[in-house]
């Protein structure tokens, strides 16, 4: 997810900060940078402009000396260009029923989102219901029936009733049970006067709370000719821009949202195929993540994306023991699995941003791996699943639970020593008072230790 930009951006704060001199040479060389790579990420040129001439009058200033230049300029660089992403908005739910209507284009990935979105907001508690009403599109109805069956939602939806209108009618009884009703609309080749007519008659009756245009990212600047004209005619209240990992056109998108105006801020991006690969647009944060910086808060709501609550209650009373059980062990690499592996989510930690990992596939086989490893722990006695050091101490033990499992004794010294790892990290951040965030001592003593796990092949 614009990556290169990234590393641009990441080379330029380098030169400023280390720079003896701040000369018209070294400031041109680093704005020619920014230029070439803010446009290769499709930010509109007004915008690349208006940011090179700040900076250049910035760093040509001759009142500003020394060491307070370096940092006005790094300063100046990072808060325009959080500028240029937009403001933070998030999507606030209102007490009592949240009810949102979903609008977008044909392709623009509309019910997978809605799909998103409903494990999102359930994963955190809320009773959620989707509702299809896109009544043009055949295929539709059973997509978002399928979505929610295989990520345990409740799904609304009517095969052969052509009125949107009478089918919200057919279930709006039902609806009045869940924290959060997501409702799936008709899409368009265009904004046409049919699709408007039958938004504001939908608009009526469900009365949304919130109105969220879906778009995708490929479509870079016209995003914001997209947003403008959903906007006057429908009074959109927020967007998602969902395949942000597959072009290069993001920046485009993501700023041309921010030029449409306030009411149209970026709520929510999406960030591959799986269904935990959405999250929150946080500018400052995403900012943060290109730089290298990293993002622990958007980490930490991933995590929670891929737990749900009572396995969470589960595993804090497990830690608080200060230990982990096999059990524990299977269900943190599938959730690392569900994370997308090390790569997605090595930006979002301070210090790994630039890491290059010599196995980019060590999270391909996980799935597999993990099945062994239910297999493995069937198979052994109930002393040795609570006591898993037994084995480390007579081989005989391993050996028949191998024969029993239908597994290499090696299968089950990984499964051993993924267990020992992760314990010790858990010893090494027992302790910490996470309400009050983590230092920067204890930070590089977790980092250490989540390196040599990253190291290790599943």
């Amino acid at each position: 997810m614009l990556e290169k930009l990234g590393e641009i951006l990441r080379k330029a704060t380098n030169k400023i900060a280390n720079a003896i001199f701040l000369d018209k040479n070294l400031v041109d060389s680093i704005i020619k940078d920014l230029q070439r790579a803010l446009i290769e990420a499709d930010v509109n040129v007004l915008l690349v402009k208006e940011l090179s001439d700040k900076i250049r009058k910035a760093a040509l200033d001759e009142r500003i000396k020394g060491i307070e230049k370096k940092e006005h300029i790094i300063k100046l660089l990072h808060d325009e260009l959080v500028s240029i992403l937009g403001q933070y908005k998030p999507l606030g739910l209102q007490k009592g029923q949240n009810r949102i209507i979903f609008l977008g284009l044909y392709g623009a990935g509309k019910t997978t989102t809605i799909a998103k979105l409903g494990n999102y907001y359930s994963k955190r508690g809320k009773k959620v219901a989707l509702i299809g009403l896109d009544v043009h599109r055949p295929a539709a109805p059973e997509q978002l029936k399928q979505l929610a069956d295989k990520n345990h939602l409740t799904c609304f939806v009517d095969y052969d009733e052509k009125n949107p209108v009478k089918l919200w009618k057919s279930f709006e009884k039902k609806m009045k049970d869940y924290d959060l009703v997501l409702v799936d609309t008709a899409g368009r080749h265009a904004l046409d006067k049919g699709l408007i007519d039958e938004i504001k008659s939908l608009n009526k009756i469900v009365n949304p709370t919130e109105t969220i245009l879906v778009m995708p990212a490929d479509i870079g600047q016209a995003a914001k000719k997209q947003a403008k004209e959903f906007l006057e005619a429908v009074n959109i209240t927020g967007v998602i821009i969902t395949r942000m990992d597959s072009t290069a056109k993001g920046g485009g998108a993501l700023t041309a949202c921010a030029e449409a105006g306030n009411k149209v801020s970026v709520y929510f991006i999406t960030t591959g195929e799986k269904i935990n690969d959405i999250e929150e647009f946080n500018p400052k944060s995403f900012l943060s993540r290109l730089l290298g910086m990293g993002d622990l808060e958007s980490l930490m709501e991933k995590i929670r994306s891929v737990t749900d609550e009572s396995k969470n209650a589960k595993m804090q009373a497990q830690i608080s023991e200060g230990k982990l059980s096999l059990e524990d062990v299977i269900e943190q690499v599938k959730s690392m699995n569900s994370l997308g592996g090390f790569e997605q989510i090595k930006s979002m930690i301070p210090g790994f941003g630039n890491v290059k990992l010599k196995d980019t596939g060590m999270m391909e086989n996980a799935q597999e791996k993990t099945k062994k490893w239910e297999h493995i722990i069937k198979s052994m006695t109930l002393e040795e699943r609570e006591n898993p050091e037994l084995l480390e101490k007579q081989t005989s033990r391993i050996a028949r639970i191998a024969q029993g499992a239908g597994v290499h004794g090696s299968d089950i010294r990984a499964l051993l020593k993924q267990y020992k790892m992760l314990n010790e990290m858990l010893k090494s951040g027992k302790g910490m008072d996470m309400s009050q965030g983590i230092s920067q001592k204890q930070m590089q003593k977790l980092a250490k230790k989540f390196g040599k796990m990253k190291k290790m092949r599943f």
